[in-house]
């Protein structure tokens, strides 16, 4: 066969394999959080009201793709300042969505709102976001679940489903108060009341 062949022969084999291949666009992920004081508890907890993300305690699980980028809105409802800081996530020249309170971004005031924009790059795994102002982490946080792109394996053999898990305190008074006392008397914050708790036995 002449050279001239072969580049057709290629240039076929080339074209067959870019249009039989499906290569994953990376998506852009949108979500709402609204952040507002709301009642939580059950019949081992007392019901508290404490400042939550949609209502939700621990809040949303934002799930995404490597590569995919997040748009996150927060409305800020509550009557504290807030920020909304993604744990681990590496922001690569979005620093102002990072979201340390008066770091990298001035707090979202009660009543106003902030959109955070940012791609989620070269990492893979669970993480998390949570509040960056005060205490408010203890109440206002929840699961980032970064999954590989497709058609990307997982590193180790997966044939199931995945369901993060999140730890968190509990205090029996508002976590802002907690600080406030600490602040004020020049103490230690109490340690979370979550170990005196017992669920009722059935």
């Amino acid at each position: 066969m002449s050279s001239s062949v072969w580049y057709v022969v290629l240039g076929l084999a080339a074209a067959l394999l870019l249009c039989c291949s499906q290569p994953t666009i990376a998506k852009e992920q949108r979500h709402e959080f609204v952040v507002n004081p709301g009642g939580v508890g059950d019949e081992a907890v007392q019901r508290r009201t404490i400042v939550t993300a949609n209502g939700q305690y621990p809040g949303p699980t934002v799930e995404v793709s490597e590569g995919d980028s997040l748009v996150v809105n927060v409305v800020n409802n509550a009557t504290y300042n807030i920020t909304i800081h993604w744990h681990g996530v590496r922001q690569m020249r979005t620093g102002w969505s990072d979201g340390p309170e008066f770091v990298t971004q001035c707090p979202i005031r009660p009543g106003r709102s902030y959109t955070y924009r940012f791609t989620v790059a070269a990492q893979e795994g669970t993480l998390w976001w949570h509040a960056h102002s005060s205490w408010l982490r203890a109440t206002v946080y929840g699961a980032l679940v970064i999954r590989p792109r497709d058609p990307v394996p997982y590193p180790f053999d997966f044939h199931g489903e995945i369901a993060p898990i999140m730890l968190g305190e509990w205090w029996d008074m508002n976590p802002i108060d907690v600080i406030r006392t600490a602040t004020r008397t020049g103490a230690a914050p109490n340690i979370s009341d979550a170990p005196h708790h017992e669920r009722p036995t059935r």
